[in-house]
């Protein structure tokens, strides 16, 4: 019986993935197997000894302590692409309030609420709606900072408005490069996407080398009047960068998910609360995706959206038992492992090994299920850091 424990309000067709005759799925669950959570922070909270893998339901993870978790084998997952069609959606609306007069013309409406005659309200309805004139985004350029499963949406999205499509991505992957429409040209890096953009929209993950790259010195060269979008993350952006070229006339808007003390009340800023990945269907995709991986996990040792371990995967070998180690990444260690299932007589049938940074990932089919003196001297490695026989 596997026990995963929940956090916050996970939707029931993401629980539904867990087969209820051999998981135990609740937010009180003692000595779980994994974490299933979408905005909890864990930062801080204990990790039980038996935990093996957390799934975020969503892309990001700062609220994980993932290079924590990596060092005592615990793999973390995300869910990256299930929010986006969400987020696209959201970028699209952003761009069209920044486009057109919509806000200022609900809000002028709004205000004639005093009017019963209407008689009286369509002649001043008729006369005031010149003031909220805009601009349609057929024929305008689109920046797109960050071409991953959202950003190739945005970009597919674009396009079939009649925008033009830039994009740069310094770390575009090759699945990511097969998404892409040959629509989109390239940027060689960032200035020039800036330079020639009429609408920017970033979705980058917050990182190190991303915090603050929207700032005084980027934006110094961004397109007169451009509009500025951001559904990421708020680190990216230096929100008193974006005021100060606000004021000076350079920037024309910025639309953002992440409210600050500082953006409200701006005239050219439009700031929504954090809804990017806020729908019923965005939910649903996210829990049904993170719980899948960890029933994969949790049964077979596969690892798919991982963002501290390897991605690997093979298929179970009829009649055997499954073996699965995490380890430093150093030289050797395999080696001894399979030294310590030879000099014990256990045959191994099938055999994957992966690794990412620091950390490597090993699946090990063998015919007979090892015993526990074997799966102790496999412990008793140098640089092993988790053992699991499935």
């Amino acid at each position: 019986m596997y026990k995963v424990r929940t956090y916050n309000q996970i939707s029931i067709k993401g629980l539904d993935r867990f087969p209820r005759q051999s998981y135990e799925v609740g937010s009180d669950i003692a000595h779980p197997d994994a974490f299933l959570l979408r905005s909890q922070k864990l930062q801080g909270v204990e990790v039980p000894v038996s935990l093996l893998a957390v799934a975020r339901a969503g892309a990001g993870v700062n609220n994980v302590p993932v290079a924590e978790y990596g060092k005592q084998g615990i793999v973390v997952f995300n869910t990256p692409g299930a929010n986006a069609n969400a987020v696209k959606e959201l970028v699209m609306a952003g761009m069209l309030l920044s486009a057109r007069g919509i806000i200022d013309g609900m809000n002028y409406v709004q205000s004639l609420a005093g009017i019963k005659d209407p008689g009286e309200m369509s002649p001043l309805v008729e006369k005031a709606k010149s003031r909220f004139a805009g601009n349609e985004l057929r024929g305008k350029t689109l920046g797109i900072v960050g071409l991953g499963a959202i950003g190739s949406m945005v970009a597919d999205m674009a396009l079939a408005m009649g925008m033009t499509v830039v994009g740069f991505d310094p770390v575009l992957s090759i699945d990511a490069a097969w998404r892409l429409s040959n629509e989109v040209s390239r940027m060689e890096n960032l200035q020039s996407l800036l330079a020639r953009s009429d609408y920017v929209s970033l979705h980058v993950p917050a990182v190190d080398a991303t915090r603050h790259m929207m700032n005084d010195d980027t934006l110094a060269v961004i397109k007169q009047g451009a509009v500025l979008l951001n559904f990421a993350r708020d680190a990216i952006v230096d929100s008193a960068a974006v005021l100060r070229c606000l004021e000076a006339g350079r920037l024309g808007k910025y639309v953002c998910d992440f409210p600050e003390p500082v953006l409200l009340g701006h005239p050219k800023i439009i700031a929504m609360p954090h809804i990017g990945a806020s729908t019923e269907e965005s939910e649903e995709n996210c829990a049904v995706m993170a719980a899948n991986q960890l029933v994969d996990y949790l049964e077979n040792g596969n690892i798919v959206n991982s963002v501290n371990f390897p991605k690997i995967s093979m298929e179970r070998s009829p009649g055997t038992s499954r073996i699965t180690f995490s380890n430093d990444n150093v030289s050797g260690v395999l080696g001894r492992v399979l030294s310590v299932l030879a000099d014990n007589k256990v045959n191994v049938v099938d055999m994957m090994n992966k690794s990412r940074g620091e950390l490597a990932f090993n699946i090990v089919d063998v015919e007979q299920a090892p015993g526990e003196e074997v799966i102790n001297a496999i412990k008793a490695v140098d640089h092993v850091i988790r053992v699991r026989v499935i």
